[in-house]
Formats: structure tokens, sequence, C-alpha cells
């Protein structure tokens, strides 16, 4: 199992370094290769950054609610519209998935940590560090200014200043950290589900997870040889994408978009996984047609690879190739409607319950109907080269990654909240949250339609008064606020949650799979021993039988079920039908574990230092060559004392060797 073992006690190997044993405060938080609180980490920097990216967002909004705004010269709004959008996409919706991939991927498929906790930190680590490198840039001359596309020849201009090497060398240092944790997720997915769990009986989540890493793990090397090719253009002269000399700028957005449209779809499948299981606990019902819905996302994470072009109907690439890419565009929209159709299966005739994560599920498929819809007009050529350089493509965008992927990330936070910290939220600011939310996005980027059928480009800082866009950007600045408000609110109850606490059951949504079967928080190993799965929903099967008259109702305590493993008995009237329990899961005053010989991954260090590396030798690439010197000697330091350190802790030799199988 790589990096998490479980070792019989034998003397112990010893790391040439010290190595860290807080698991408390601060430093337990440096050192930690535990999956939930790297998950944490996460999730906690996503929020930090989403925070940044929508004060972003206002300053864009406020500079264009008025014609000849002045709020930001020409300049600073590139910067900022360019930050904005590097933001959201790799340092809000992609770290914000992996988030969650990080926290429940090994407890929804019953093992005790992923594959490589080491390297889970590291990517960690190396995420923050080209975050931090990225923002770095507005303090030392200027951040990048080209867009987020970056497109040639406007990236490799003005060569005296770093905007755009800041650009390259920060998505480099991300690329990374994407590269890594996609190879660490696959390889945990493939080899350490729990007995019984095969491919069919994964949750639906765990699958999208399964595509995304496939899609991260191919296409990041597409846009690693695109910023690679524009580094040494501006930093020593390459002529990759200079027309005048040889170069091809179209050979950007080739290499550009044929990483993007993948990227999309990196973006949107965890919220379409999150939704997948929301749907089925607040409808009562199973998801209808699972296996569609899973070859849907797989067809999905295929097709996706032969659209890109249809970002450069407007380039000129040719009748034959623009006919071709449009045929493919709006063959995608096929397994995308198909997800539709069965999430609104899986609520038809089902007892709903509308608390506040089902009320962002649902808002989730709205919007990105809505989003979708708009996208299948872009497969007309004609439309589309008429719309692509408009605020309509803006407003198809926004509906797909903040309408999809945003909504779909806050209905998981929602429902997986209880599960992290034991409590819940509260009901009524969730719902607060929600419309709030729902009114200010629908306010915002509505009226983009509009404004892009009038006519009004992207990427412009300012307008004047006899344009005809007035009102209509000031609708949409007003929706921003309300956008920002609903924040405020989120965050308000995220504070009210630590100060006045609603303690949560271990499965206060009844739900369905096996993440629920563990205590709320769960334990460093997970599980005391390791779950036997018989079918999809296994939780779920476990806790309901179908009655003689056709309903369900609850197994009563010494029913066998149907199952080998037999019931799980109640252990308090309190409680849930065997809300926390699984074949032998520990309880909370049951032990959890202790005297199973389960020897957990020690913290360590090594990952923090070899990712501090990344961003000195950036650094050293664009000041100095000592940095580069500096930063390759620490990361090959990190590296070395990673390589020597021993897998996990022996424990005394008293204690009972953990069962065969029981290490996943």
């Amino acid at each position: 199992m790589a990096d998490l073992a479980v070792e019989p006690a034998l003397s112990p190997r010893r790391s040439v370094f010290r190595r860290p044993t807080a698991t408390t405060g601060w430093w337990s938080w440096l050192t930690t290769i535990d999956h939930k609180k790297i998950g944490i980490l996460y999730f906690c920097t996503a929020l930090f950054f989403f925070l940044v990216g929508g004060m972003e967002a206002l300053l864009i909004r406020t500079q264009l609610a008025r014609p000849n705004g002045h709020v930001l010269t020409a300049e600073q709004y590139n910067q900022v519209f360019t930050m904005h959008g590097l933001t959201m996409i790799f340092l809000v919706v992609m770290p914000m998935s992996a988030a969650f991939f990080n926290y429940l991927l090994p407890l929804m498929i019953g093992a005790r940590d992923v594959a490589f906790p080491r390297l889970n930190a590291f990517s960690y680590w190396t995420f923050l560090s080209g975050g931090l490198f990225l923002y770095s840039s507005f303090l030392l001359g200027g951040a990048p200014n080209g867009g987020w596309f970056a497109y040639a020849p406007l990236n490799s201009q003005a060569p005296t200043t770093h905007n755009m090497d800041f650009y390259a060398l920060g998505l480099l240092i991300l690329g990374i950290s994407s590269t890594v944790a996609a190879v660490n997720f696959l390889v945990t997915i493939v080899n350490l589900r729990a007995p019984g769990m095969s491919l069919f009986r994964m949750p639906v989540f765990v699958w999208m997870t399964f595509v995304v890493q496939f899609l991260m793990v191919f296409a990041m090397p597409v846009i690693t040889i695109d910023l690679v090719e524009l580094l040494i253009e501006r930093r020593w002269g390459a002529l990759f994408f200079d027309a005048s000399k040889g170069g091809d700028p179209v050979l950007w957005q080739h290499l550009f978009w044929l990483f993007g449209h993948p990227e999309v779809y990196i973006l949107i499948l965890p919220a379409m996984g999150i939704v997948s299981e929301i749907l089925p606990v607040f409808s009562r019902k199973p998801l209808f047609g699972y296996p569609v819905v899973v070859f849907s996302g797989i067809a999905i994470g295929i097709m996706g690879w032969g659209v890109w072009a249809h970002h450069m109907f407007a380039v000129g690439l040719g009748p034959v190739a623009n006919s071709a890419f449009a045929i493919s565009t709006m063959f995608i929209a096929v397994p995308t409607g198909v997800k539709i159709f069965n999430w609104i299966a899986t609520m038809w005739g089902g007892d709903l319950r509308f608390k506040t994560p089902m009320l962002f599920a649902i808002a989730f498929i709205a919007m990105f109907i809505v989003g979708g819809l708009s996208g299948v007009t872009h497969a007309v050529v004609p439309s589309d080269y008429q719309q692509t350089d408009t605020y309509y493509i803006v407003a198809h965008f926004h509906y797909v990654l903040f309408g999809g992927s945003i909504f779909g990330l806050f209905a998981g936070m929602y429902y997986w909240w209880p599960k992290v910290t034991g409590r819940l939220l509260n009901e009524r600011i969730g719902k607060w949250h929600f419309w709030l939310m729902l009114i200010g996005f629908n306010v915002t980027f509505a009226p983009f339609h509009w404004l892009g059928l009038e006519g009004m480009p992207r990427r412009i800082y300012t307008y004047p008064s006899y344009a005809g866009w007035n009102l209509w950007n000031f609708v949409s600045t007003v929706g921003a606020y309300t956008i920002a408000l609903s924040i405020a609110v989120f965050l308000f109850n995220v504070v009210r949650c630590w100060r006045k606490p609603q303690f949560a059951t271990d499965d206060p949504w009844d739900g369905r799979t096996i993440e629920w079967t563990t205590p709320s928080p769960p334990p460093p190993y997970n599980f005391a021993e390791i779950p036997v799965v018989h079918s999809v929903d296994d939780f779920w099967h476990r806790k309901y039988a179908e009655g003689e008259d056709g309903r369900l109702a609850p197994v009563v305590a010494g029913a066998s079920n149907g199952y080998a493993d037999g019931p799980l008995e109640q252990d308090g009237a309190s409680d849930p039908p065997y809300a926390g329990t699984g074949p032998g899961e520990a309880r909370p005053g049951h032990g959890h574990g202790e005297g199973h010989g389960i020897h957990m991954p020690s913290p360590s260090y090594f990952p923090l230092v070899s990712a501090l590396g990344l961003p000195i030798l950036s650094y050293g690439i664009l000041y100095s060559p000592i940095l580069v010197i500096d930063g390759v000697l620490l990361l090959l330091a990190g590296l070395f004392g990673w390589a020597l350190e021993p897998s996990a802790e022996p424990e005394p030799a008293t204690e009972e060797p953990i069962e065969p199988g029981a290490e996943g």
C-alpha cells in the first residue's frame, strides 16, 4: 500500500532526520499527511482564494457599473480580470474539488488513507506555493495581464516585464500539484477499494473523481508544453508564437484549448458527482439509472478531447475543421442531457426533503441547463462567429462554472459538513445563503446574454454612454454585490456553527454510502475494520428493507436483511437506525480501534520542504541564478529526506496484528 503501511512490531528504522511527533497545534497541520486534514487545508485555502477572486470580480463590476468608469486604469483592469479568471479556475474550483477528493474518497471506498499520503501532502503544499507565487506578482512589478487564456502574441509582448512570466511559472507549479494528486487518486481508487466494492458498486462521486483524474493526467502535459514554450520564448528569445519571424500564434490556441476543454469537465464533473450523491438521499430513492449516469460521465470525459476547436471558430481553420468540431460539440450535449434527465427522474415521485444541500443541488441542475443550452448555440459556426468576442460567451461560461461548479460545491459543503465537523450548519441561515446567491447569480449573469447580443465586447475596461449598455451593466453590478452578501451570510453561518454548535449524529441525513458509517468527525484511521460492501448504496440496504406492501421499513435489530454479515446492532435508541455503524466498525466509546494494531503513516515535514523549493526555483529563473541553485538544493533535500523516512512508526510488540484484508 506504498506510503500507507501496516507493519509488524520490528525494530524501528531510523530516519537521518528527527521525525515530527506533534498531533495537535499548528505544527501538526504543517506536518500532517492525514488525507482528512489535507482535505481541510485544501478547503480553507480554496475558500480564501474564493474570497480574493470575489473581490476582484467586485472591482470589475464596479468599474463597469457606469460608462467611462475610473475605478481601475486599463492596465490595472487587465491584471485584475486576468487574475480573477486564473484564481477561480486554478485556485478555487480545482482545489475545492480536490478538498472533496481528499477528504471523502478514502471514506467512500472503505480505505484508511490515500495510496501515497506524503505525496498527497506534497500536492497541497505545491498548490499553496503556486498560488502565493502567482499573487506575489502584484508586489513585484505587476500581475499577469494577458487574460487567463494568454493568447499569443499578446502573451510574449513586453518581455522586459515579468507579468506573463509569473503566469507561466505559476501555472507550471500548480500543474505539478494537480498531476501528482491525480496519480495518487487513481492508484487509490484502483487498489484500495474495500472488499466487495467492484467498480460498479462505487458511489457516483468516486466514479466522477476517477474520470477527472484521467483527464488531469493527460491534459496537464499539454498545457505544460504550452507554458514551457512561452517561458522559453519570453526568457531566452525562442520564436514559437511570433508570426513575423516564422512562429505560429494559433499553435498556442491549439495547445491551450486541447487542455482547456477537458479542463471544463475537470471543473464540472466533481459537482456532477456531488449532486448524484445528494439527490437520492433527499429524494429517498436510488439514483435513477446508475450505470447510465456512470457511462455518461465516462463519455463526457472521452468526448471532451474532441471539441477544443469550437473555441477557435473565428480563427479561420476552414469549413472542414469547423464543421467537424461543430458536430462533435453538438454530440457532447447528449451524455450531459442524459445526466440531467436521470437527476430529474431520481426526484420524480420521491419523498423530497428541501434541505439546503438539496436546494443547491436542484439549482445546480437548473443553472447548468441554462449554461448548456447557451453552449449548444456555440456549436453553430455562423452564430458563434458573432458571439465569440461578446459578453454572451461570458454569460455562458459563468452559468456553467459558477451556476454549475460553485453551486454543486456548495451543495457538497452543506451535505458533508456534519461528517467533517460533527456539527450542522444552521438550516435557516443556509436557506438565506441559497436564495441570496441564486438571485444574485441570475441578476449578475443573465444580463450578460443581452449585453452580448447588443454587441458589448469582452475584455473592455470601459464603454461610452451612448452604447446603450448602461442599464444592464448597473443591474449586473447590483447582482454581484448580492452574491457577495450571500457569501457573507455563509461565513456567518460557519462562525455560528462553532460559537453555537448544533451537534450532528453520525448519519444526520439518513445517507446511503459508507462514509456515513464512521463517527463524525472520523478517527485518523477511518475504519477500525475495513468494511465489506455488498451493493451500491450498501449502508442504505443495511438500514432498510422493502416490506410486503412495497414500502421501505427500518431493519429490526436481529433480522438478517439478506446480508452474510448479518444485521448491525443499534447502540442507542436516540440514534437513527444503525447510524455510524458498519460491520465491525468502531463506535464512539467502543474502542476506536485501540488494540487493533493499526499503524498509520507518521507526520512528515519533507513534503513541505520539497514544495518550498519550487517557488524559490521559479523566482531564481526570473531574478537570480543563486535562487535557482537554492531552490534546487531545497527541493533535493526535501526529496532525499522523504525517501529515507520509514513509512510508519512500528508499535510495541504487545499489539495484536491487524486482521488480513484490513489494510485495504
